[in-house]
C-alpha cells in the first residue's frame, strides 16, 4: 500500500499529524502512550526476567548476555522472543501496538518479531548506525519497528536516534570489505552520516517510538548505572512478503494481528541487500556488531 492509501483509512491510535510525520521523516514518537497498568505489568515481568538471567553463564535461545555477565553483575543485552516468553508481552503486541501498526502500514497487519534490548553503564553498549530491512528483506518497505521505553529515557541513558528522512535514501552495505556480515555501516560510511539529521527520541517510561525499516538509526552508550530496557516489536503490512529466512521466528511470527491476509504482494522497485542465510539461527545485533561471529 502507498502512504496515501494508508492515510485514507481512519486512525485508530495516532493522530493524522503523527501519521504524516512518520511518512515524511521515517519515524514518529508518542510520549506516555502506554496505560499505567499495562506499563507496570511489563516492568514487573521484565524485572523478573532480568533477575532470572543471573543464572545464565552463556547466551542461548532466550538470553543474549554480554561480557562480564555474572549472578552479582548481570549484563543481559537482550531477552529474545519475549512474545513467546510471557503473555504480557504478547498481549501488548497484539493489542495496543497492533493498532498503532495499522495506522502506519494499513489495515492488514502481520506480526514479525519482538525483542527486549537493554543498555548498561558501559561504553561498549553503543548500537552502531544501521538499517533494519537488510536483516529481513520484504517485497516492500511497509515494515516498522515499534519501541516502548520501560524506563524514563533521556540523553543520559542512550536513547534511540534516527537520521531524519533517511528512509528515503539509498540503503547501505552492511557487509565489511571481506564480505562478512556486520549488521552496521562501515566506519567510513558512519563517519559521513550528517549528525545534524540525528533526532534523539527521548521519553518517559511508556513512551513509544516507531521507525521505518529503511530508516538509519543508532543509540549512543548509556551514562547511567541503571539499565535502560527498550521493548521492540516489528510489524509489516500483510502485502509485504519476506523473501529470506526469518532470523529468529517465534510461535507468533507471520500471524495476522489486524485485518486479514492478502492474496497479492506489493512490490517496491527499490532494491534491498540480502543478508546471510539465517535458517541456521541468529544471536543478536550486539554480537554481530561486536564481531562475535553470531551470524555465521
Amino acid at each position: 500500500m502507498t502512504p496515501e492509501d494508508i492515510l485514507a483509512y481512519p486512525a485508530r491510535v495516532l493522530s493524522q499529524d503523527q501519521r504524516q510525520h512518520y511518512f515524511d521523516h521515517g519515524y514518529v514518537s508518542v510520549p506516555g502512550l502506554v496505560p499505567a497498568d499495562t506499563l507496570a505489568e511489563l516492568q514487573a515481568v521484565t524485572a523478573a526476567f532480568l533477575d532470572k538471567s543471573r543464572a545464565q553463564t552463556e547466551s542461548d535461545d532466550n538470553y543474549d548476555i554480554g561480557p562480564g555477565h555474572s549472578a552479582d553483575n548481570p549484563v543481559l543485552r537482550r531477552l529474545k522472543i519475549p512474545d513467546d516468553q510471557h503473555a504480557a508481552y504478547w498481549d501488548f503486541a497484539k493489542g495496543l501496538l497492533a493498532d498503532v501498526a495499522a495506522d502506519l502500514v494499513g489495515p492488514n497487519v502481520t506480526f514479525h518479531h519482538s525483542k527486549l534490548n537493554f543498555k548498561w553503564f558501559d561504553e561498549s553498549d553503543t548500537v552502531k548506525w544501521h538499517q533494519d530491512i537488510q536483516f529481513f528483506p520484504h517485497t516492500n518497505y511497509n515494515v516498522i519497528t515499534i519501541g516502548c521505553y520501560l524506563a524514563d529515557t533521556d540523553m543520559n541513558n542512550g536513547p534511540l536516534a534516527i537520521a531524519r528522512d533517511s528512509h528515503l535514501d539509498d540503503l547501505y552495505d552492511q557487509y565489511d570489505s571481506d564480505g562478512n556480515w556486520t549488521g552496521m555501516l562501515s566506519d567510513e560510511d558512519a563517519a559521513a552520516v550528517d549528525m545534524s539529521r540525528a533526532d534523539y527520541l527521548t521519553g518517559i517510561a511508556g513512551s513509544i517510538t516507531v521507525h521505518n525499516a529503511r530508516a538509519l538509526h543508532y543509540s549512543p552508550s548509556s551514562k547511567s548505572p541503571e539499565p535502560r530496557p527498550l521493548l521492540l516489536n516489528c510489524f509489516t503490512s500483510a502485502d509485504a512478503k519476506p523473501y529470506t529466512p526469518h532470523p529468529q521466528p517465534s510461535s507468533h511470527t507471520y500471524e495476522i494481528v489486524r485485518g486479514e491476509d492478502v492474496k497479492w504482494a506489493h512490490h517496491d522497485p527499490r532494491p534491498c541487500q540480502i543478508p546471510p542465510d539465517w535458517s541456521g539461527g541468529y544471536t543478536s545485533i550486539y554480537a554481530a556488531q561486536a564481531g562475535e561471529d553470531a551470524a555465521d
